[in-house]
């Protein structure tokens, strides 16, 4: 993928963009070194959280506790990425429910890229397997594509990584399902030579990607002393993780969709 992918253009990192992640960790995962480097070098970056990622461990600590702390620290994660904290946007959709907002979700985004004019915007890659991803790429275009707004879109894989081989086929029974059904419908190999032809080397960066992903401590450590609270190091045994810590991000790359394009996307 190293290879075949096109390192992207020191002139796109400066240009202005808003990330939009499905949950609080996404945008660091799936883009946090790409952020960097565009902060470094002066792009205005917004990140919008659509969901309030409250039920992660939900049957552990109350959904409103969970809200609060989940928001405190993506400010926190967002500060190392150098994203100040008035350019984070909450919509609070409750996690897991986004499906069943999407009219009122659409018009929020559309109020939202219609404020800030961004030049790109980078969402989750519409063949995630989870469904508030899938249903952020979906929303996000719509609002795109209902007032023709002229943006160059950036698809970011993070549970797509959740394919076997990179994670392994042994273990919890949850995982070695979710990595077959994934690998099988996706058709891993072959879209990830064809979509993800974009890439970022954010080498330098990758002290600092962790550090931010650190500040998202309910997912990254077992925040309550109970061993049935998992973390993301828990996942196929922390090659999931090892696979979002690459020092290149791959992203999916292309200007506004049409419809025809849309389905021909999705076959």
């Amino acid at each position: 993928m190293g290879h075949l992918s096109h390192e992207l253009d020191p002139i796109d990192l400066q240009k202005s963009a808003i990330i939009f992640s499905p949950h609080e960790d996404d945008e660091t995962l799936g883009c946090g070194g790409t952020l960097l480097l565009k902060k470094k070098l002066g792009a205005a970056v917004k990140v919008v959280f659509m969901t309030d990622g409250c039920r992660s461990h939900s049957h552990l600590i109350s959904k409103n506790e969970l809200r609060l702390i989940r928001a405190q620290e993506a400010v926190s994660a967002c500060e190392v990425l150098g994203i100040d904290k008035k350019d984070v946007i909450f919509l609070n959709f409750e996690d897991g429910c986004l499906s069943q907002h999407q009219e009122i979700a659409i018009d929020k985004v559309a109020q939202i890229l219609l404020a800030y004019q961004p030049e790109q915007v980078f969402i989750p890659y519409h063949k995630e397997g989870h469904l508030d991803h899938t249903i952020t790429n979906s929303i996000v275009l719509t609002a795109v594509r209902m007032h023709g707004l002229d943006v160059t879109v950036y698809e970011y894989p993070v549970w797509f990584w959740f394919h076997w081989p990179w994670v392994s086929l042994w273990g919890k029974k949850w995982e070695i399902k979710s990595a077959i059904k994934n690998t099988i419908s996706a058709g891993f190999g072959l879209r990830l030579l064809k979509d993800f032809r974009t890439s970022v080397s954010i080498g330098n960066v990758l002290h600092l990607k962790r550090a931010a992903l650190e500040k998202h401590q309910t997912q990254m450590t077992q925040f309550l002393p109970d061993p049935t609270w998992s973390t993301l190091r828990d996942v196929s045994q922390g090659r999931f993780l090892d696979c979002l810590l690459q020092e290149r991000e791959f992203f999916y790359r292309y200007e506004q969709l049409n419809e025809n394009d849309l389905l021909n996307r999705n076959r």
